[in-house]
Formats: structure tokens, C-alpha cells, sequence
């Protein structure tokens, strides 16, 4: 049995080049061939430095390899952040600790480790309108993607409705395995709209396909206790409750709305 194996094909230099022309060239087509952007950008600035400094062969090679891996890893961490559909950025660093007592730099650190994430466990953040639930939510699925870990935001209509259209068209199933695949699912505004049983049944498939093995977080200005004014099936709203809940962390933003006090403050200067 045989096999082809595919090499990259980097052209000859002209006749016409001096000895250090053909070299560079010969390292730009290199590069362009083996998809290292970041060595064919930086090469020359890095070989003059190595120069200075007296490197030895291997430890221009090192960091040549180490400048390509890293801004090849910061990339990727870009392309996973917006993969995630954030509807705007959000950091964790930039949460008013000061506005929001109820919520401490030492909470948000333990929910920026990616450890509870990896464990497949809940996340509610639950508090009235203005209170920072969503710019935790979208802060919180941002570092996760920077973690590296694959991430995506909806708000709860737009999944539904999406879910409804994928059952419309006979793709639900896709659909559904396509949310279960993700490792950080972030729910807003949950609770906002009441949900008829079609709707609440659609939702829940979302769980149970995510349950115990992939970390889903929802923000919800509504209290446990009043979800059933959401989810009009008292059963269904039980078995969701009991999902989103179990082993789960539970914030509470609480009642006081920042974004209202920040305005007042501006009205009075």
C-alpha cells in the first residue's frame, strides 16, 4: 500500500540576486508555504536582535518558534471570542465592584477559573435590571473563550426561536447537538418572556442535552420562585429549575440598579 505524502513547494531564487537577497527570499517563501506569518513578519527584526545579542543558532530558532506559537495562540483566543456571539465587549476587569457590593472581586475570580466550566457545572445570575448580570455573563464567556474553550451567547427568545425554526424545518436534532457541543453556553435574559409549553419543551431539550457534561450559565432578573410565570407548565419549570441548579453556583446581583444611579449622577452635575 502506498502513500502520497504532500510537500510544500517553495520556487528557486532568481539568478539575478545576490547571496543575502536569495536568502530572504527564500525565507519569505518558506514562510508563506508552511502558514507562519509571524516569522516571515518579524524574521529580519529578530535575526538583527540575535545578532546584538550574540544568540546562538538554536535560540534564534526558540524564539522565532516561541514570537509564531504565541501570536498563533492569541489568535486563535480572538477568533473563539467572537465565534461566541457577544452582542457587545464586556471584561470582568472593567465590573464596578464599587456600584455592586453583592458581587466581590473574590467571586468573580473563582468564576474566571475554568475549572467549573470543565466540570460541566451551572451558573445563575440572578438580580433585578441594571445590576451587572449580563456584563458578568458576557465578561465571564469571554475569559472562558480566552481559556480557550468554545462559547456561545443567545438570549433565551433567540434560542427558542431558533430551535422553533429548526423544528419547522426538520433540522432540530442538528440543531440541539450543535448547542450541546459548545463548552459554555450563556443564556441572557431569561425569564423576560413567558414561554408556552412548546416553547418550554424546546428549551428544555437544551438542558438535558448539556446536563451534567457541558456548563451552561443564564442571567434572569426573575427569582427562582417566580419562574413559573415563565414557564407555564408547572412540571417542565420544575426539571428546568432542578437542571439549572443542581451543583451550580448562584449569584445574586441583587436590586439596586447601577446603571440607574450612574444617570442620577449625571443629572445632578
Amino acid at each position: 500500500m502506498s502513500t502520497t505524502e504532500t510537500t510544500a513547494q517553495v520556487p528557486p531564487p532568481r539568478r539575478d540576486m545576490g547571496p543575502e537577497e536569495a536568502v530572504d527570499t527564500a525565507i519569505d517563501e518558506a514562510c508563506r508555504a508552511l502558514h507562519l506569518p509571524t516569522i516571515r513578519r518579524r524574521v529580519q527584526e529578530m535575526a538583527a536582535e540575535a545578532m546584538r545579542q550574540r544568540s546562538s543558532y538554536k535560540d534564534f530558532l526558540a524564539d522565532l518558534l516561541e514570537a509564531e506559537c504565541a501570536e498563533r495562540e492569541e489568535r486563535r483566543k480572538q477568533r473563539l471570542v467572537r465565534d461566541a456571539n457577544f452582542p457587545r465587549p464586556k471584561r470582568l476587569e472593567d465590573f464596578d465592584f464599587a456600584e455592586n457590593p453583592n458581587v466581590t472581586p473574590e467571586l468573580v475570580g473563582t468564576l474566571s477559573d475554568p475549572a467549573w466550566v470543565k466540570a460541566g457545572q451551572p451558573l445563575c445570575l440572578i438580580g433585578d435590571s441594571g445590576t451587572g448580570k449580563s456584563h458578568l455573563l458576557i465578561g465571564i464567556g469571554t475569559a472562558m473563550a480566552e481559556a480557550g474553550l468554545k462559547v456561545r451567547y443567545t438570549t433565551t427568545v433567540n434560542l427558542v426561536n431558533e430551535l422553533a425554526e429548526a423544528a419547522d424545518e426538520k433540522k432540530l436534532t442538528r440543531t440541539i447537538a450543535r448547542y450541546g457541543r459548545v463548552d459554555l453556553l450563556c443564556l441572557d435574559e431569561f425569564g423576560y418572556l413567558d414561554l408556552d409549553k412548546a416553547g418550554a419543551k424546546l428549551l428544555f431539550q437544551i438542558f438535558t442535552e448539556r446536563e451534567e457534561r457541558r456548563a451552561i450559565a443564564i442571567a434572569s432578573n426573575a427569582p427562582f420562585s417566580e419562574w413559573k410565570q415563565t414557564f407555564t407548565d408547572p412540571r417542565l419549570c420544575t426539571a428546568i429549575v432542578d437542571r439549572v441548579t443542581f451543583n451550580a453556583h448562584i449569584v445574586e446581583t441583587g436590586t439596586q440598579s447601577y446603571r440607574f444611579a450612574q444617570s442620577q449622577r449625571k443629572r445632578r452635575r
